[in-house]
């Protein structure tokens, strides 16, 4: 697939849910393993969230909470599936720091942390046909980022879905090998998704940070593809 015929498209029955979101596509990127601006910008943003940040804050954050309503509606268990930005959290609260990956993940990582919202990227280039943002039957491909072979996905769940049947994020818990962003990547699609505690205002202020940052470290053209606004 590529940046100009990439299509996203949501279901009824997700949107039923509380789902919400931005979706986006960018190209033109470049990505370096890191950028001594945007570390400073980050150990500053961190200075400023680790001294109030808890585990008492994380439980009750509306936002994410809101997450842990979603999985509930679709029957999966919150304590084996966390969603992205509460583990970002507490990954921070144990080590003080955030999970290095490459420039652009760590972009989106920060805006997520700062934002509480689920934020990932695709590798355009590796995703077959559309994106469809629906409910799982259980029949569909997963294979989770960081593992050496698929998972089974539960039927009944929302998930993101390329033409081939493959996951590209399981709820917003878990992306995938198959699409995973490298230093080779220059076509991404985004997504900023939310819940019903996260206003379309939130989702639109979260996501132009992260088109900035994002064009500001990475360069980049944007398309979006489907926004609440």
């Amino acid at each position: 697939m590529n940046y100009t015929d990439l299509r996203f498209d949501v279901s009824n029955e997700v949107l039923a849910l509380g789902v919400n979101g931005a979706y986006f596509a960018m190209r033109g990127l470049s990505i370096k393993d890191s950028d001594a601006e945007f570390e400073v910008l980050r150990t500053e943003t961190l200075k400023e969230i680790l001294p109030r940040l808890s585990a008492r804050e994380i439980e009750d954050d509306p936002i994410l909470n809101g997450f842990r309503v979603l999985h509930e509606r679709v029957k999966v268990s919150n304590r084996k599936h966390v969603a992205s930005p509460e583990n970002l959290l507490g990954f921070l609260i144990q080590r003080h720091q955030m999970p290095h990956i490459n420039l652009l993940v760590d972009i989106y990582n920060l805006v997520s942390i700062k934002s509480r919202l689920a934020i990932g990227a695709h590798d355009i280039g590796s995703i077959s046909g559309d994106v469809h943002l629906r409910l799982t039957n259980g029949n569909e491909n997963f294979w989770p980022l960081g593992l050496d072979k698929p998972k089974p996905v539960g039927v009944g769940e929302y998930g993101y879905i390329d033409d081939s049947n493959d996951v590209i994020c399981r709820l917003e818990v878990r992306q995938v090998e198959k699409t995973k962003v490298t230093a080779v990547t220059q076509e991404c699609f985004y997504i900023v998704q939310g819940n019903a505690a996260s206003d379309v205002n939130y989702i639109r202020a979260a996501t132009e940070e992260l088109i900035a940052l994002t064009k500001r470290f990475c360069g980049g053209e944007v398309r979006f593809l489907f926004t609440p606004w």
